[in-house]
């Protein structure tokens, strides 16, 4: 199975392998091979329909016996414009992507076979071979299954690794939240994966316990909207109350805080991280924009002064840490003076990398009607100047260690054995000299 999108889909892509593969149905090696093809979608961009489209007519066309299945997220916003693309026989949307192994089952798993194991499933091919590819979307008269996103309450999600090989996989992603709340007037996200929800604390203790007696000596935890981890349970907990119970209760080495939005560092956060060397001096805020006519033109829930007090408490509790945004450029009503306001904002900040992402409209968004479209062109140049602006923060962050000493994480070896690929606490990759086993301190 491999997958694509966010580190969320991922983790939704490996529970799905893991419950196709408990199903009786083993991975093929290629999607060549397959009998049955699941792709796991992403539709936060035009281009990320665009590339599941390509995918799912380049399976069909070069393995036309595959029957393919599409779920995620743009099977839940646009299954019937799935189920028009040649080749797709089921669309599954998120609201009904646990259901997706039973469907399987019923289609390649013998009857008396899953009655044996306590499945229940329908006709059988004569193969049970899969694959599933994470970014894609499908179609034919196709079995559609799409309901109400937001009365769906599971969180599915299994452990993920970052890459294909055994040296790459040395810092699992474990996903603990899904969903959102917000209403962010750019964002299609809750629509296709409805209300905030929260991995229960004692099974991601587990999760993690198992990643520590499995050998890994760092995890990554994610969630589309991860500040809120905690705030559908009664009562309602804390994000920084899940992080402290991973250090109480488990022997994770490292803790690594994938994105968490600027309100939701508090300063008991910022303590916890900034306190304890077992937790990456690694904090990613998105920012989106750095003016304040703009960030209420998005719906966003602060302002840039609130923005950037976060990250200067950031910045003076953890000196080195790594500090990471995303941003958008070419907002709709975004001007010329409205980009040199945000770029500048920018420019103040001890930010030392950014991901510069160009506004993508999305039907069925408020930002999709509002006027004053941003040219394509102008949205180019100004996502080359943001990533300049970028370079240069990187540049001199990374400047700032030479001669330092840092502790990393063995990632791979290079192409050529004389060098082996790592990563510092505070997010810098290096290159140690020689050759070195992966997910070595």
């Amino acid at each position: 199975m491999q997958s694509f999108g966010c580190r969320a889909t991922q983790a939704d892509g490996a529970a799905l392998e893991r419950q196709l593969t408990t199903f009786g149905l083993p991975q093929a090696h290629s999607a060549l091979e397959a009998d049955l093809v699941v792709l796991n979608t992403c539709t936060v961009t035009a281009a990320a329909d665009q590339d599941a489209r390509a995918s799912i007519r380049r399976i069909h066309r070069e393995n036309p016996a595959a029957k393919i299945m599409v779920t995620g997220c743009y099977a839940q916003r646009a299954p019937q414009e799935i189920a028009g693309l040649p080749g797709v026989a089921w669309v599954v949307g998120n609201s009904h992507k646990h259901r997706v192994a039973e469907l399987a089952g019923r289609e390649f798993i013998p009857a008396d076979q899953a009655e044996q194991e306590g499945h229940h499933a329908g006709p059988a091919s004569q193969s049970q071979n899969f694959v599933s590819m994470e970014t894609v979307a499908l179609s034919s008269p196709a079995f559609t299954l799409v309901g109400n996103i937001f009365a769906h309450t599971e969180l599915i999600a299994t452990p993920v690794f970052s890459g294909d090989t055994i040296a790459e996989k040395t810092r699992p992603n474990l996903k603990v939240q899904d969903g959102c709340d917000n209403r962010c007037s750019f964002c299609i996200i809750p629509s296709v994966r409805g209300q905030s929800r929260s991995m229960k604390p004692d099974r991601v203790i587990e999760e993690a316990n198992a990643l520590v007696a499995a050998g890994y000596r760092e995890i990554v935890l994610s969630g589309i909207n991860l500040g809120r981890w905690g705030r559908d349970f009664q009562p309602q907990q804390r994000f920084e109350q899940l992080v402290r119970a991973l250090l109480e209760h488990t022997d994770i080495e490292k803790i690594r805080i994938s994105s968490v939005e600027p309100m939701d560092w508090s300063d008991d956060l910022i303590a916890l991280v900034a306190g304890s060397p077992r937790v990456a001096r690694h904090a990613h805020v998105p920012l989106q924009s750095g003016s304040d006519h703009i960030l209420r033109r998005m719906h966003r829930k602060y302002r840039p002064w609130h923005y950037a007090e976060k990250i200067r408490k950031i910045h003076e509790a953890m000196p080195e840490a790594a500090i990471g945004a995303d941003v958008m450029v070419g907002f709709p009503g975004e001007t010329d003076e409205l980009f040199e306001e945000s770029s500048s904002f920018i420019e103040q900040l001890p930010f030392t990398y950014l991901h510069v992402f160009s506004y993508s409209s999305r039907p069925g968004t408020p930002s999709a009607a509002m006027p004053d479209q941003v040219p394509v062109h102008v949205v180019r140049e100004r996502s080359r100047a943001l990533r300049e602006l970028a370079a240069e923060k990187n540049r001199a962050f990374r400047e700032s260690f030479i001669g330092r000493t840092l502790e990393v994480i063995t990632l791979q070896s290079g192409n050529d054995d004389d060098w082996t690929e790592a990563l510092s606490d505070n997010f810098l990759k290096v290159r140690l000299a020689g050759r070195h086993g992966a997910n070595k301190i």
